[in-house]
């Protein structure tokens, strides 16, 4: 896949409390924030965006790390120059105080700007509240932006932090004790809902990570997990990236039907549309 040249998407500048960030849009309706992997926003992650605009909301892409629209995969450039972006983008995200990769019972400062966005997007976008995505590193971060009561459809794909080098690391997620109980209260007085993504195999992203969510939060915390064999065999590593690498973008895969229960939840959350048979 080559480069996507952005277009489509409209650009400016979110400022909140010193830190400014590129945020690129598209689509109209109710905000999601869409959170991107290491090395950054990749065409499969513009392609997922894009099926967020099409189902009625408007994507909002804060760039965190790496170059907007920059292919990562080694067929596009080559493994050298592949190895040197996801490095560099992964060197950004390691020496930055805004993200947390190793801390237990913590929620990164990042968190903090990303409400602020949240909120000033529903602002612009209207609706009754705002999605939130987030993919490997930042998947916890949709957990943590619950805390406030305009986000009202979080999805974790694939939280990867902290990083599983622990026993306790392993069941834990990057939030801290104060702001998960904070969600869980509003699961429990609300009924929000946490929809949670992985594939069964996947190292980054343990069993037990999953197992903590559903002991925290009970039956409001939903979880999709699948085989490894149901990945995109395409795919450059393991199976991980459930919405974008590892998708079979075909009707019936339990990848495909993975992105179908997201856009059904925003669908339903946000744009107040009763769930589809089967979804």
């Amino acid at each position: 896949m080559a480069d996507h040249d952005l277009a489509g998407f409209t650009e400016d500048t979110f400022t909140h409390d010193g830190a400014s960030r590129r945020v690129l849009r598209t689509g109209t309706g109710p905000a999601v924030i869409v959170m991107a992997e290491i090395p950054g926003i990749t065409p499969k992650v513009i392609e997922f965006a894009e099926r967020v605009a099409e189902s009625g909301c408007t994507a909002v892409l804060p760039v965190l790390f790496g170059t907007p629209g920059r292919d990562a995969n080694p067929a596009a450039r080559g493994w050298p120059s592949t190895g040197r972006y996801m490095a560099s983008s992964l060197w950004r995200v390691c020496v930055s105080r805004e993200f947390t990769l190793l801390a237990t019972g913590r929620s990164s400062r990042v968190v903090r700007w990303l409400r602020a966005l949240a909120a000033a997007e529903h602002e612009r976008c209207g609706g009754p509240g705002v999605g939130a995505v987030g993919m490997c590193l930042t998947g916890g971060f949709a957990l943590a932006m619950a805390t406030d009561e305009r986000l009202l459809a979080p999805v974790l794909a694939q939280p990867s932090l902290p990083l599983a080098c622990t026993a306790g690391r392993a069941g834990s997620v990057d939030i801290s004790p104060g702001d998960l109980a904070l969600v869980r209260a509003r699961c429990e007085r609300e009924g929000l809902q946490v929809l949670g993504l992985r594939f069964r195999g996947d190292r980054l992203v343990p069993g037990e990570r999953f197992a903590h969510l559903r002991r925290e939060l009970g039956d409001a915390f939903v979880a999709v997990e699948l085989d490894d064999g149901a990945a995109n065999p395409e795919g450059v590593f393991a199976p991980h990236s459930v919405l974008t690498e590892h998708l079979v973008d075909e009707p019936g895969q339990p990848t495909r039907q993975a992105l179908d229960a997201v856009l059904g939840l925003f669908r339903s959350r946000l744009l107040g549309e009763q769930p589809r048979a089967g979804a």
